[in-house]
């Protein structure tokens, strides 16, 4: 895989069908593209359907098997929409990964309300579209997964982010409870909670931050969308049949 490490857990997903949102860039692509290299075909979708083009032209050069979808996920019928059209193109939904997430930084005192209220529709409401609409299609796959990209700034918090901060911890409530609601129907529904991962959004940071945030990491480096990749890559896989409602950290050890 070219500006991704090959996936370091071996899994087998062929003949399923996962549903990557913000698939167009950064961890997304990179989940995407894992998950594709280990069999399933990916429907890959991103609010800027020519960067999830691009990816899925990535997933087919490298064997898989891909399509775009153009979706603003705050948006149910498009919302709705989608998952249909995925499942008239598949047949099938196995796999839900809720990537699709934004930043709109400031602290609380001078954070306006489109900065809270855009956070939250994307991060939050669009995790809750997307889990809606497509699990009457996942209980009658059998043994479905739904991987929630959360974020440990949900478990500590960080300052200049009390939307993100939010709109992470309510992500980790949400999957608890759906977890504990699709159990019946064997349906498992965890999430992951990144620490810094380099990324555009990171490095948008500056390099002074970035220094200290390695400081501050026991690890001592910030992680690589792969890092993540393969989080969400053993949770969607068959090995990972009986957890269900946890919150796996991929953080360098940084909210210990």
């Amino acid at each position: 895989m070219t500006e991704a490490t090959a996936p370091r857990i071996t899994a087998n997903l062929e003949g399923k069908v996962a549903i990557v949102t913000g698939a167009g860039r950064g961890i997304g692509r990179c989940i995407a593209r894992t998950l594709a290299s280990c069999g399933a075909a990916i429907a890959c979708v991103d609010v800027n359907v020519a960067a999830a083009e691009e990816t899925v032209s990535l997933i087919q050069a490298e064997g898989g098997r891909a399509a775009a979808f153009a979706c603003d996920v705050t948006d149910s019928e498009q919302v709705n929409s989608v998952v249909d059209a995925v499942i008239r193109q598949y047949q099938k939904l196995d796999i839900l990964v809720n990537n699709a997430g934004i930043t709109r930084d400031g602290l609380l005192l001078r954070m306006k309300d489109e900065q809270w209220d855009s956070v939250l529709n994307v991060n939050l409401r669009g995790t809750f579209l997307f889990t809606r609409a497509a699990a009457r299609y996942l209980i009658k796959a059998g043994g479905a997964r739904i991987v929630n990209i959360a974020s440990i700034s949900g478990l500590m918090g960080n300052p200049g982010q009390a939307n993100y901060s939010a709109s992470k911890a309510g992500v980790i409530g949400f999957t608890r409870t759906v977890a504990r609601e699709l159990a019946s129907r064997q349906v498992t529904v965890n999430a992951v909670a990144p620490g810094f991962i380099a990324t555009e959004m990171a490095h948008a940071l500056g390099e002074d931050a970035l220094k200290q945030i390695r400081e501050r990491t026991p690890l001592g480096r910030l992680g690589e969308p792969q890092d993540v990749a393969d989080a969400v890559l053993f949770l969607a896989s068959p090995a990972a049949g009986f957890i269900t409602g946890t919150v796996l950290r991929v953080d360098g050890g940084l909210a210990e």
